[in-house]
């Protein structure tokens, strides 16, 4: 192990998303003087975030350096940590079409990067790049830790244990971060106050404990005061509600129903099931705050954040250096210094949760330290939760065996055993649907899935 670490960023060229990242590391002292090796295939994107990396350094004045590279192969060489942060196809043409097509056939979607029609494109077009990665990684920095934050999570991972199962992989999102924010906020009190446990799968998690530390009684259920909260109007609340994201009301009624708190977004988890997105109810629409067609108007939003901070590079202005509650300059600290931190990894399901299929990837605690990432067993989930796990597991899965066979029919049949799709459209539809997909990426997606292999 070299004095200081050395830390490979592919998609570097995503500058927000870097910016927080290397800020974080920044901020520890056992990574301040960190290697950090940028990646991007675009040498735009890729200047600005070597000035907005080397404006860090020279803000926190620590002696990290950065090196720039439009090669994967000589950014991961010899690399501690490997993080992968990329849009194949990026918001145009990919993500326009991603909403574009399925709405033609009547197909409404949110976010549309996780399961139905648009994460089963991304799905395609994402994992062979990442695959890419690992071939490279195993040349060249076989005992690194890759960071992986790329949607769609849970296939992402899972075909990366499925065709590299040496490689150490962990994937890390901030929703239960960000939930957690969410609901002590709801209900105004310290999180720090508060202790919890979350389970499941990524999106789909739900905070199975959630309690609060009270000085007469030791700690308390917080359930019963978000369902009155919820049953009397008063959640959620405004103050809840970050900017640009709807109310909390599905996840709110989805408590009502479950009895149990979803650590995804609104936006996100009404199309991850059949019961808020529906042809001729737009009483539906109304009632739960559903943003249709929201990510495409994030990525609008992120790409003039993009030239904003251009402008701010080039008029030299000062940053707001702060730490975020990404999980990824802990987990590397922990591993590279034996300190022990507990985060929650998306990691393969060999018998961690007994009521979830075995080798699909769950999202549970973990500890981490010079061992690595080490996931804790959970045991058997409610039935109902696991239920509706399951039928997005299944769609995974499908994508999976799809990548890993080479099985260009078991694409329709992921679109096909989608809830939402499945709820809406019928199979002719369906089929429709996915070739004409298909078509439109054609160039993105691998050889074998394209129209002229049909």
């Amino acid at each position: 192990m070299s004095q200081h670490p050395k830390i490979a960023f592919i998609g570097a060229g995503s500058t927000a998303f870097m910016r927080t990242l290397v800020a974080d590391v920044l901020q520890v002292e056992s990574l301040r003087a960190a290697h950090i090796a940028l990646m991007d295939i675009n040498q735009e994107r890729l200047d600005q975030s070597i000035a907005v990396a080397q404006r860090l350094i020279q803000d926190l004045q620590v002696p990290a350096q950065v090196s720039s590279h439009l090669d994967q192969k000589e950014a991961l060489d010899g690399a501690d940590f490997v993080i992968t942060a990329f849009q194949v196809g990026g918001y145009d043409p990919c993500t326009i079409t991603d909403f574009k097509t399925p709405a033609q056939f009547g197909l409404r979607q949110t976010i549309a990067d996780t399961v139905g029609i648009g994460g089963i494109m991304r799905a395609l077009r994402t994992i062979p790049h990442l695959w890419s990665v690992c071939e490279d990684m195993m040349s060249v920095c076989p005992k690194a830790t890759l960071l992986q934050y790329v949607n769609p999570m849970a296939m992402n991972v899972w075909a990366i244990k499925e065709k590299y199962p040496h490689i150490k992989v962990v994937g890390l999102c901030h929703s239960i971060q960000n939930t957690l924010t969410a609901l002590t906020t709801d209900l105004g009190i310290d999180p720090n106050q508060v202790r919890y446990k979350v389970a499941g799968i990524n999106h789909i998690a739900f905070f199975l404990e959630f309690e609060a530390w009270q000085a007469e009684g030791g700690y308390r259920d917080l359930y019963p005061d978000l369902q009155r909260g919820y049953a009397n109007g008063e959640l959620p609340s405004d103050a809840s509600r970050g900017e640009g994201k709807c109310a909390n009301l599905v996840r709110y009624e989805m408590l009502k129903r479950l009895g149990y708190f979803v650590t995804e977004s609104s936006e996100h988890f009404s199309e991850y099931v059949p019961w808020f997105i529906k042809s001729g109810r737009e009483d539906l629409i109304e009632k739960f705050d559903i943003p249709l067609d929201e990510y495409p108007r994030r990525c609008l939003n992120a790409l003039q954040r993009w030239s904003d901070e251009k402008q701010a590079l080039e008029e030299n202005l000062n940053f707001d250096i702060t730490r975020s509650n990404e999980y990824a300059s802990d987990i590397m600290r922990s591993i590279w210094t034996d300190e022990p931190s507990v985060i929650y990894g998306n990691i393969a399901n060999d018998g961690l949760i007994d009521n979830l299929p075995n080798h699909c990837v769950v999202e549970v605690p973990c500890m981490v330290n010079r061992n690595g990432v080490q996931p804790t067993k959970i045991g058997t989930l409610p039935t109902h939760l696991a239920a509706i796990m399951k039928s997005n597991i299944a769609v995974q899965e499908l994508v999976v065996e799809a990548m890993m066979t080479q099985n260009r029919q078991r694409i329709y049949h992921a679109a096909m055993m989608d809830p939402h799709t499945a709820a809406e459209l019928d199979l002719d539809q369906i089929w429709t649907m996915v070739d004409q997909m298909i078509d439109e990426h054609d160039a993105w997606l691998p050889k074998w899935a394209r129209s002229a292999n049909a």
